[in-house]
């Protein structure tokens, strides 16, 4: 989300008017309130009675100061707002220790549960799990008050789906402490297979809200499949029938703040409801508000109704409560008469919410929103002038800087947890501005005649669908440019460095300016965008010549790239990884364009769900998998993904052997399910392959186990000629579950281990690296040194490695 999240409703866009000095005043204390509160928040409760304590001193000292006689205000206001951050935190830590769920979730013992639904229930498409959050209310007849997750598995999963916000039900579940990782602001999660009983029905707001976002719903059913997800996340951010491949080409532009509704949406109603924030107090100010009459009061209080149902219809996410608060500062100042100043708002707002739930301190997305809504509210309007200043028109000023401001605002954040920085993102937001405010306008018009009108709504959809088409394509053709986006440094360096480099950029403007240096810098963008192969090569040394086997990075999950030799373009994949960017920015390293066969050896989300991606702009000749459907949900993925390519899928049998160039390869498991036991597990269904390269011989295992394993070596050992290996695709990421007796035979020289740093699995294992070391193998990873590329020259074996 580091495009322009409109500026708050009665805030001046950039450039909308001369760039006033700043009022600062509210910015130190919300950024320690802030920063105080992600701290305290971190410990989970732990020492809230010293952080109470602390609350109190600082609350003395703040006194003191304010009502002393030196009266330093700024230092009092400092020492005040820490303590009510203490206060507020350490208030949230002892309610979030106290009563029965705390103590369920240490014993692990299945309860009597009722609690009210708080946020819309999620199917996730990994493992057909619905996930929610709820507040606990009683506990086997004990009343309490206590925020949970809940994680409902098995067939009762998608009972859960129906349920709206503030309904009441009872179950049973188990309740798990909060690790380290987990959300804030919860006190457990509950693990649940118990369909929900129902206790009472949601709220009026909550049916009234439902009803139009099912109409919506209903409106947009006539439309093409993207169209179809993206139009209800553009109005109420409901992204849930976006595919994964869509949902990776607005993350590579840089364009999810689109569907992580916040400020953008509800300026635009805002400005339809009450006019452009310079034209507020005058006579000429536009919006239904002036056309109906209304006085800037009752505008202002249209503007508040307006805000709340907003928040209804689009859910108190981080980002909406950002954007409903500084509007709501706004429209008070627009109320009262006095004029309105967006820092402050912004500031105001922020120091109010997160004083309130201070949870909202380490929320990813809250904190997108309001540095998106500080770029364009403090540096926006002056890089605005300056562009103004040179020529530029006014309208394209206005966005460029916009985008710019939100881009190097959110830029140092979105590295700090990513690691990936997009250098299509200000195009692509400034061609998606056309785009946004009609879709948007005609979405929430098609919304609100869904209940009367259904055929009326489904036409406005209709309509609407051509600047959301427009929307897509701006996203599709921008993450599709080889160098769309750039690996970047993870974690604070990272965030650092770019913070240097933006502020490096701005300082040297004038210098940039010049006719020659402007062309230099414009090629030179152009190439990194385009990334022609041979250039690529020259300058980054990747793919290296003659490379046979590539291990991609794709995290915590298995993508591995045969070359067949002959033409650099082909090539045989092996898995996809769990990521679509990952895998399809790795193919696209490598210059595959063409793969006749893609191969996955069974059906969990760290092989499969990366298969959008690799599909995307490239010729794919078939999709073989195992012969276990297991587990159902994601093969039924894999069908949809291929299906929707027109590519065939077809399964593998053992003893199947096939040839492409110079490569080779032989499956070797599983066997026929109707012939032959197959040990239970969807990992144990893996295809393992051996395959031959000139000189080379190579066994890829999937992610099989110990049983299997064993079988497999049976076998392989009725097979004629040599049963060793050159290189050993370990199982299941290096695990534990390893027989050794397979490993003792293959006898590998190089051992290609693909997994995920800082995994929580363990991965990989250290009895299995002892037992490869023990063989004299040469254990890789990529988590440890990137892409992995297997090479044979003069027919020794080597590797190189390409850290991203």
């Amino acid at each position: 989300m580091t495009a322009p999240d409109a500026a708050p409703p009665g805030a001046a866009r950039p450039g909308g008017a001369e760039a006033r000095p700043l009022d600062v005043r509210l910015v130190g204390p919300a950024a320690l309130v802030w920063g105080l509160s992600a701290a305290l928040v971190s410990l989970r409760g732990a020492y809230s009675g010293w952080v109470l304590g602390g609350a109190a001193v600082c609350a003395v000292v703040g006194l003191g100061l304010l009502l002393g006689r030196v009266r330093p205000r700024l230092l009092a206001a400092l020492v005040l707002s820490a303590a009510a951050a203490a206060l507020s935190t350490g208030l949230a830590g002892v309610a979030l220790s106290r009563g029965p769920v705390p103590a369920l979730a240490r014993s692990g013992r299945p309860a009597e549960l009722r609690l009210t639904v708080t946020t819309d229930p999620q199917r996730r498409a990994t493992d057909g799990t619905t996930v929610l959050r709820a507040v606990v209310d009683g506990v086997a007849g004990t009343a309490t008050s206590s925020p949970v997750r809940v994680v409902v598995r098995g067939p009762a999963a998608g009972e859960w789906l129906r349920l709206l916000p503030s309904t009441r039900v009872a179950l049973t579940a188990r309740a798990r402490p909060v690790g380290p990782d987990g959300p804030p602001g919860v006190v457990a999660t509950l693990l649940t297979t118990d369909q929900p009983r129902l206790l009472a029905p949601p709220d009026a707001f909550q049916r009234a809200a439902g009803a139009l976002r099912a109409g919506l719903r209903r409106a947009v059913a006539p439309l093409p499949e993207d169209e179809r997800a993206l139009l209800p996340g553009l109005v109420d951010g409901d992204t849930s029938a976006m595919t994964p491949e869509l949902d990776e080409a607005f993350v590579a532009t840089d364009l999810t703040h689109l569907t992580a509704v916040s400020g953008s949406n509800l300026s635009i109603m805002m400005v339809l409801l009450i006019g452009r924030a310079s034209r507020a107090r005058t006579p000429e100010r536009g919006g239904l508000a002036a056309r109906l009459g209304l006085p800037l009061r009752g505008a202002a209080v249209a503007g508040a109704l307006l805000t709340g149902a907003f928040v209804v219809l689009c859910r108190p996410d981080p980002s909406v409560l950002r954007a409903a608060a500084t509007g709501l500062v706004m429209l008070l100042g627009l109320a009262t008469g006095r004029r309105g100043s967006p820092l402050p708002a912004l500031a105001g707002a922020t120091l109010v919410l997160i004083l309130a739930d201070p949870a909202l301190s380490l929320s990813y997305g809250f904190a997108l929103s309001a540095l998106a809504t500080a770029g364009l509210v403090t540096v926006g309007p002056r890089w605005s002038e300056a562009l103004r200043a040179h020529g530029w028109p006014h309208r394209l000023a206005e966005a460029v800087a916009a985008a710019a401001a939100a881009q190097a605002w959110c830029g140092p954040l979105l590295v700090l947890r990513s690691g990936r920085l997009s250098l299509v993102a200000i195009p692509c937001n400034l061609l998606a501005e056309l785009c946004v405010a009609p879709a948007t306008v005609l979405g929430f018009a098609a919304l609100a005649v869904a209940p009367l009108w259904l055929t009326g709504a489904q036409w406005i959809a209709r309509v609407a669908a051509v600047p959301v088409w427009a929307l897509i394509q701006v996203a599709r053709l921008g993450s599709a440019l080889p160098g769309a986006e750039i690996d970047w440094p993870v974690g604070w360096l990272g965030a650092v460095l770019l913070i240097t480099v933006t502020c490096a950029l701005v300082a040297a403007a004038a210098w940039l300016r010049r006719p020659l240096m402007a062309v230099f810098l414009t090629l030179c963008l152009l190439l990194v965008l385009l990334r022609p192969p041979p250039l690529a090569r020259l300058a980054t040394g990747w793919p290296p010549v003659g490379w046979r086997l590539v291990a991609c990075d794709v995290g915590q999950g298995d993508a591995l790239v045969l070359s067949p030799g002959g033409d650099p373009a082909t090539a045989i994949l092996v898995d996809a990884g769990p990521d679509p960017h990952a895998v399809d920015g790795c193919l696209r390293a490598l210059g595959v364009t063409t793969l006749p066969l893609v191969i996955l050896t069974h059906d969990h989300a760290d092989h499969v769900e990366g298969l959008p991606g690799v599909l995307h702009d490239r010729h794919v000749g078939a999709v073989e998998t195992t012969t276990v459907d297991d587990p159902p949900t994601e093969y039924a993925r894999v069908r949809r993904w291929t299906a929707e390519a027109g590519v065939p899928l077809i399964r593998a049998t053992r003893g199947e052997q096939r040839a492409l160039g110079a490569l080779r390869w032989e499956v070797l498991w599983p066997p026929d399910p109707a012939g032959d036991h197959v040990p239970p597990g969807p990992n144990n269904a893996s295809v393992a392959l051996l395959v031959t390269l000139p000189g080379l011989r190579i066994a890829l295992l999937g992610d099989l186990e110990p049983p299997a394993q064993q079988r497999l070596l049976a076998a392989l050992t009725s097979l004629p000629g040599p049963h060793g290996v050159d290189v050993l695709k370990v199982a299941h990421h290096g695990s534990a579950k390893q027989d050794p007796a397979l490993i003792t035979a293959l006898r590998p020289r190089l051992a290609l281990i693909s997994v995920g740093q800082g995994n929580r699995y363990g991965h990989p294992a250290p009895t299995t690296l002892r037992l490869l070391r023990s063989l004299g193998t040469t254990v890789v990873r990529t988590d440890q040194q990137g892409d992995l590329a297997v090479l044979t020259p003069d027919g020794a074996l080597a590797v190189a490695v390409r850290r991203g």
